[in-house]
């Protein structure tokens, strides 16, 4: 009886019911993040974006080098310390790693996203649907956009070149259109994936980097303040918050500008690898 009743028991924990997901990866490093306003700490995601964590810790810690805004120079130095959030959003997201505080600067260099758009779903998500037309997420409202955004592209890889071609072609431009998917679209726009990699959707209290398009990642970075589905796909994430979640809701109420820069400065104090 107690031999049967131990198996019930696991049989009962291992049970979807009961399952608390996948636990923390014992390799994945953490972070201290100490800013003017508390500590948040973070977990980060080394087998779903390595080179985007190296990068992230490397710069932290002082081991790489990066042009000083400044002085123009190559230096090497813990990079985030005394930086600030230049760009808060109530309920979207806290933005910072700019060494100028408005958004434009970085480290000044380049590198890849690593971002998995299969195991994101976005090959199944349409990009157009005949009754409702252009996904939300594409951000198309004109019929420019359309043309910039989808149709160009179709119009590419069918050999298109003149309108006359395009009005004659009209249904086959219209069947190619609704089989795209979000996937399609952002391969098109330049976007490269990595079917290898375990990424993770860009959710409330994840950590993703900021960029200006395809293969622009450098040092800034952004936490959610809420599940953001729109940017998948478009920025890697990298680590999520474990720690001080209510440090990061804190911050997301400051007053802001008209640019969503703080009136009072949120200060980095330092990111450190915790030991």
């Amino acid at each position: 009886m107690k031999l049967f009743s131990l198996f019930i028991l696991l049989l009962l924990l291992t049970s979807p019911t009961f399952s608390k997901g996948k636990p923390e990866s014992k390799s994945n490093p953490k972070v201290l993040i100490k800013t003017s306003m508390g500590d948040i700490e973070a977990e980060l995601f080394i087998k779903s974006a390595p080179e985007t964590v190296t990068n992230f810790l490397d710069l932290a810690e002082g081991k790489k080098e990066f042009k000083d805004i400044k002085t123009k120079k190559i230096v090497k130095r813990n990079f985030y310390d005394g930086l600030i959030f230049h760009r808060v959003i109530k309920d979207f997201m806290l933005q910072a790693g700019c060494p100028k505080g408005e958004g434009t600067g970085d480290a000044g260099y380049e590198f890849k996203d690593e971002i998995n758009a299969e195991l994101l779903g976005l090959h199944k998500i349409k990009a157009v649907d005949p009754k409702t037309g252009p996904h939300r997420y594409l951000l198309i409202r004109a019929r420019k956009d359309f043309a910039e955004k989808i149709s160009r592209y179709i119009a590419k890889d069918l050999g298109i070149n003149t309108p006359e071609e395009f009005k004659k072609r009209y249904k086959e431009i219209q069947k190619k259109t609704y089989e795209l998917t979000l996937k399609d679209c952002y391969e098109n726009w330049g976007y490269k994936y990595n079917s290898k990699l375990p990424s993770h959707k860009a959710l409330k209290g994840y950590l993703a980097m900021a960029n200006s398009g395809p293969n622009t990642n450098s040092s800034q970075f952004f936490i959610n303040l809420k599940d953001t589905p729109w940017l998948d796909g478009k920025h890697t994430v990298f680590g999520k918050v474990i720690k001080g979640m209510n440090i990061v809701e804190k911050i997301g109420e400051v007053k802001v500008n008209s640019k969503s820069k703080p009136d009072k400065p949120v200060i980095i104090k330092s990111i450190r690898i915790i030991k």
